[in-house]
């Protein structure tokens, strides 16, 4: 079963888009070859739901985190090797000599570079093989989580028919017709590997690199009965100086009631957990010191709910559809992680809190799903049942009638309302009072 993320989550997050803003996509994506991108994507793509699976992945990770390696190819040379092998050959070595023959006739009569582009390819592919069995020498060490695609190439690099092409310096015609055919048909297959491997090397070196410089952490999973979420010193990825949080989630306790004033940093509290939840189930490295979770089946946010004109939906219509869509899933007895910031601000405030404890409250009985909740609303704080529901807040600190903020996740709740104060401080009262210049 797949781990779901649906458009709204994705966008709410800024997970995905490889040329957006500061997507996390981009902050991962240093690759260096067009396949090392494509596999960035599909992991972005598709998350992992098996515990086991997530973990092997983290540990290669980790293996590349630790070894600190530098990818030992360029992306010219990674695409001359793509082109070469992407070149037809004979099915035979006799039809595959007689092309490259002729190519080379042709090169002499009429200046033809179809043979000069293959020797070149051909080349190129030598270097990259002998560059890749002097890498995979590196990376032999016992019990390494990516020990198994290291004996693939110690096995190629073995065969003897390969021996004497890796030993190569220069290449006569015959050797170009031999060599030409014996890796375009005799190891088709294993050519694949190669490419596949170089992605995956690119993609590992990458995205440990990123974590190292950025102070990113791994993840363990748990089975998903296990049913916890544990993190320390849990930040925004894409903030340099973020700050630190721990949150913990179990079966009795499995709801964050958030309060904090305008700009305490609710949403991107939200965010950062959300992007750990999905970060954590790809195997990817996660801002964060410590992380223990359980897999969930999914991660729906409700952050950006915006009104659909096409569709004739106001913005409060349209948080009530998102609610009900969210609400499905969490009733269909799905494990889930579900962020909601600010609950139906698109209505009245009577409304707005009746509506607002009447979800949290129901929410908080499902015990296999997580929950973040945010709101302005303190009082339905007040109404909330204390057992499973977990009171937060982000703290103001007045410096005089200047708000400064913490960041830091506090016990409780709060009554901090300084939106009035921010308006005055910017005097847009001051400007409207001023006589209107007709």
């Amino acid at each position: 079963m797949s781990f779901v993320a649906d458009k709204q989550t994705l966008e709410d997050l800024n997970l995905l888009g490889k040329y957006r803003p500061h997507s996390i996509f981009g902050i991962f994506n240093q690759v260096k070859t067009h396949g090392g991108g494509r596999l960035l994507e599909s992991m972005f793509n598709i998350p992992l739901t098996d515990a086991e699976a997530i973990n092997t992945r983290a540990g290669i990770f980790q293996y590349f985190h630790r070894r600190q390696l530098a990818f030992p190819f360029s992306a010219e040379q990674v695409g001359k090797v793509e082109n070469y092998l992407g070149m037809g050959t004979g099915a035979t070595r006799m039809t595959a000599a007689a092309s490259v023959l002729k190519k080379k006739l042709m090169g002499s009569f009429i200046r033809d570079e179809q043979y000069q582009q293959l020797y070149e390819g051909l080349t190129a592919t030598i270097v990259l093989l002998q560059t890749l069995r002097a890498f995979v020498d590196r990376l032999e060490e016992k019990d390494s989580p990516y020990q198994a695609r290291v004996l693939d190439l110690k096995a190629l690099f073995s065969d003897g028919r390969l021996t004497d092409a890796l030993s190569s310096q220069t290449l006569s015609l015959l050797q170009v017709a031999r060599y030409d055919h014996l890796l375009k048909q005799g190891f088709f297959n294993e050519m694949e590997m190669v490419l596949e491997i170089i992605y995956e090397l690119d993609l590992y070196i990458a995205v440990s690199g990123v974590a190292r410089a950025r102070g990113f952490a791994y993840a363990m999973a748990f089975p998903k009965e296990h049913n916890i979420f544990r993190a320390s010193a849990l930040r925004h990825p894409a903030l340099d100086k973020g700050v630190g949080n721990s949150l913990a989630f179990y079966s009795e306790s499995n709801l964050v009631f958030l309060t904090g004033a305008n700009m305490a940093g609710k949403s991107t509290f939200m965010k950062s957990f959300g992007i750990a939840v999905y970060l954590a189930h790809m195997g990817f490295p996660v801002a964060a010191a410590t992380l223990e979770f359980s897999v969930r089946d999914g991660l729906y946010s409700s952050i950006n709910v915006a009104d659909n004109l096409a569709q004739g939906y106001s913005h409060f219509y349209a948080e009530v559809l998102r609610v009900k869509t969210v609400a499905e899933a969490v009733s269909s007895g799905k494990f889930l992680v579900v962020l909601f910031d600010e609950l139906f601000k698109g209505t009245n405030v009577k409304d707005a809190y009746d509506a607002t404890l009447a979800v949290t409250r129901s929410f908080s009985d499902y015990r296999n799903c997580c929950f973040v909740i945010s709101t302005h609303i303190i009082e339905v704080g007040e109404a909330l049942p204390r057992d499973a529901i977990q009171f937060s807040y982000l703290p103001t600190v007045m410096e005089g009638h200047i708000p400064r903020y913490t960041y830091r996740l506090t016990e409780g709740i709060t009554n901090d309302r300084h939106g009035m104060m921010i308006i005055e401080n910017e005097k847009i009262l001051d400007l409207l009072r001023e006589s209107p210049s007709l």
